[in-house]
């Protein structure tokens, strides 16, 4: 009779309920992004307290929720402790960066952290929720959260197909990132604010402005001199600061452990702990002989 087998699957199946959230949240979000590109709300830059902010407010909301609900079973406490510290991060560099005369915006670093050591759900949730925060003291990033949930969701596939296992691979996943954030963040730039809000950004729009471009055109332009250099520096400085986390911190995300996320995360890394150490004698399984040990009792017993 053959015995049963003691691998485990290499990957858990997704329910079809946490799937179905996943979906629903997304569509909110990609809902309220084409709300506010179609209806160009020039009110949402009063506050919370205006129509289209309070529209763009639940959407992006209801969005989030949905996809932490849909992750929150596979979040270990490590990981949801680490969320408020994504959050405070991406707002305070953000904020002093965009007074700054640097023509980047490095708000994205809590995001992609979480994307890399939690997955692409967990990532856009975290993009999303830091800019529904932000909003409350800086209202003009409230309609940027769909870029910001699109980032952490590429940045989670990244690092699901192996693009941080190889070090120089993740600054190229970071500037692929920074061209699709730039082409959807731009007409959210243009048709809802008529310009970026940043001091060195703007300056590279009204430069564009100056030469004849159109709002739109300026302002993608800018979007992809800014958002690939941008998420590039941010990718690699992530994959830094994942690979410096003892190894043992890192197995404590199932998300790396799972799609073996960085490099040195093998099976062979993961060996069982439970093997015999070397210069150990292993006890014989029932019913086969053992070889004598030298210098042992039975070796030195008279014979015959």
């Amino acid at each position: 009779m053959s015995s049963p087998s003691l691998t485990l699957p290499s990957q858990e199946r997704i329910p079809a309920r946490r799937r179905l959230l996943e979906i629903l949240g997304a569509l909110a979000i990609a809902a309220t992004y084409i709300y506010l590109v179609l209806n160009q709300p020039a009110d949402i830059t009063g506050g919370p307290g205006s129509a289209s902010a309070l529209i763009a407010l639940a959407g992006f909301l209801a969005g989030a929720v949905l996809l932490i609900v849909a992750v929150l079973p596979t979040l270990p406490a490590s990981t949801l402790v680490l969320i408020p510290v994504a959050l405070v991060l991406n707002i305070v560099l953000g904020q002093f960066v965009g007074s700054t005369l640097v023509p980047f915006y490095l708000d994205a670093f809590g995001t992609v952290l979480i994307a890399v050591l939690a997955g692409p759900a967990a990532g856009a949730a975290t993009g999303a929720l830091s800019s529904i925060v932000w909003s409350f003291f800086n209202p003009t990033v409230l309609p940027f959260a769909a870029g910001a949930a699109l980032i952490g969701c590429l940045a989670g596939l990244a690092a699901r197909y192996g693009l941080f296992r190889r070090f120089y691979l993740a600054p190229v996943a970071g500037f692929v990132t920074g061209i699709i954030a730039g082409v959807v963040s731009a007409p959210v730039a243009a048709f809802v604010f008529g310009g970026t809000s940043g001091v060195a950004t703007g300056a590279i729009v009204s430069a564009f402005r100056a030469m004849g471009d159109t709002l739109l055109g300026a302002i993608t332009k800018q979007a992809l001199i800014s958002d690939p250099m941008d998420k590039a520096i941010v990718f690699t400085i992530v994959a830094i600061l994942a690979y410096a986390l003892p190894r043992r911190a890192r197995q404590q995300f199932p998300f790396i452990r799972r799609h073996r996320v960085l490099a040195g995360n093998t099976p062979a890394a993961n060996a069982r702990v439970d093997a015999p150490a070397e210069g150990t004698v292993q006890a014989p399984a029932q019913g086969t002989a053992q070889a004598p040990v030298p210098g042992t009792a039975r070796d030195s017993a008279p014979k015959g």
